[in-house]
Order: structure tokens, then C-alpha cells, then sequence
């Protein structure tokens, strides 16, 4: 499972260096919010494996609340101070700063088409997402 963002993410990270309580962490918030979103499990997967094909705003928003479960995102803002704290130690500082330089600063049309943003930038420029 990987984390997009995030997450990133979001996201649940295939890495020897994220724990076992992480990764318990990551699959009950994917739980909680494909529940709140009310999407499938395969959209979510797809999601978290860089499928950007199904633009349902109920995807976007299951980017969101993940987003906002892990503290990337609050009220629509993305938080990079907290995704360099939380993936700098598990990408490594320097990965994290350039992949933040490239997505650090989208903004969509509402909260969700943000956090949807993001994941899809971290995605393209940060192989542990």
C-alpha cells in the first residue's frame, strides 16, 4: 500500500522505514473516509496508485479527507511544514523539500480539487507516494 501525500498519501508508503502502527494508522483512515466519502475501495486504490481516471468529486474528496486525517490539510490549506515533519524522516529531507517546491503551492477550485492536486503531483514527482 502506498502512502499519496500523502500524503501523502496519503496514503500508505511501501517502505521498511514506516511501522507496522503507521501503517494501521493509514489503513483506518482509508476506512473512515471511503465510509464518509462514500466511494468503492477500488477507487480509493486507484487513487492511491496514481489512477487520476475517475474525476468523481466524491474521489476528490476522499484525497481530502485523507489529507486532513494526516494533518496535510486544514480547511482546504495544505500544510507543508507537516507533510516535511511527517515524510522528511521516511523519504528523506531533500526528496521531501523538492517534491514540496513542486506542490507545496496548488490550489483548485474548492478543498477537495486541491487535496486531489496534490496527490496527483506528489505522485508524479515523489517515488515514495
Amino acid at each position: 500500500m502506498k502512502l499519496l501525500i500523502v500524503v501523502i498519501a496519503c496514503l500508505a508508503i511501501a517502505s521498511a522505514k514506516i511501522t507496522e502502527e503507521m501503517m494501521e494508522t493509514l489503513r483506518e483512515y482509508t476506512a473512515q473516509c471511503v465510509e464518509q466519502e462514500g466511494i468503492t475501495k477500488e477507487q480509493a486504490f486507484a487513487l492511491r496508485t496514481g489512477n487520476y481516471d475517475d474525476p468523481d468529486p466524491k474521489v476528490k474528496c476522499y484525497a481530502n479527507c485523507m489529507m486532513e486525517k494526516m494533518g496535510l490539510m486544514v480547511d482546504g490549506q495544505f500544510k507543508p511544514d507537516v507533510a516535511l515533519e511527517k515524510l522528511g524522516p521516511v523519504d528523506g529531507v531533500d526528496a521531501t523539500k523538492a517534491m514540496l517546491v513542486k506542490c507545496g503551492s496548488i490550489k483548485g477550485s474548492d478543498k477537495c480539487d486541491t487535496a486531489y492536486q496534490h496527490f496527483q503531483c506528489f505522485h508524479k514527482n515523489h517515488s515514495e507516494l
